[in-house]
C-alpha cells in the first residue's frame, strides 16, 4: 500500500485577502472551489499549475474572529527556481517574518499569520 500527498488544509479568515496573497506571492491559483448553498463556508483549492499538491483554504461563515494559531510551530515549504527575485518580491510586499542567511532560506507570513518557508532551488 502507498500513500501520496494529496492536499494540505489552513483555515483563513478574509478568503479575498488570502486569495491575493497566495497569487502575489506564490503564484498559486485557484483550480476547484467548493460552497454549499446555505453558505456556511467555502473550500478553495490553490495550486502552482505544475504538481498535483493542493493547498486548500478553508473559509467558515460565522467565524468571527481570526484564528489562534499557538505557537504556530508548523509550516509549509516553497521552493522557487529564483530566489532572488522571490526574496525581492517579497520584502517589496512586505511580507519577509524571518530570514536566515547562514541557511539559505527566509520565512513569509500570510494574512493569517502563517508561515511559509521559501527554498532555493534543490532544496527540500
Amino acid at each position: 500500500m502507498a500513500f501520496t500527498f494529496a492536499h494540505n488544509n489552513i483555515n483563513v479568515f478574509d478568503l479575498p485577502k488570502s486569495l491575493k496573497f497566495y497569487g502575489e506571492a506564490l503564484g498559486l491559483g485557484e483550480v476547484r472551489r467548493i460552497a454549499p448553498e446555505d453558505g456556511s463556508f467555502i473550500l478553495v483549492f490553490l495550486g502552482d499549475g505544475q504538481t498535483a499538491h493542493r493547498l486548500e483554504l478553508t473559509w467558515l461563515r460565522d467565524r468571527a474572529k481570526k484564528y489562534n494559531l499557538g505557537d504556530n510551530e508548523i509550516h509549509l515549504a516553497f521552493r522557487t527556481d529564483d530566489y532572488d527575485e522571490a526574496f525581492r518580491r517579497h520584502k517589496a510586499m512586505e511580507v519577509v517574518c524571518f530570514e536566515n542567511p547562514k541557511m539559505g532560506i527566509y520565512f513569509i507570513e500570510d494574512p493569517d499569520g502563517y508561515w511559509l518557508e521559501i527554498l532555493p532551488p534543490g532544496r527540500a
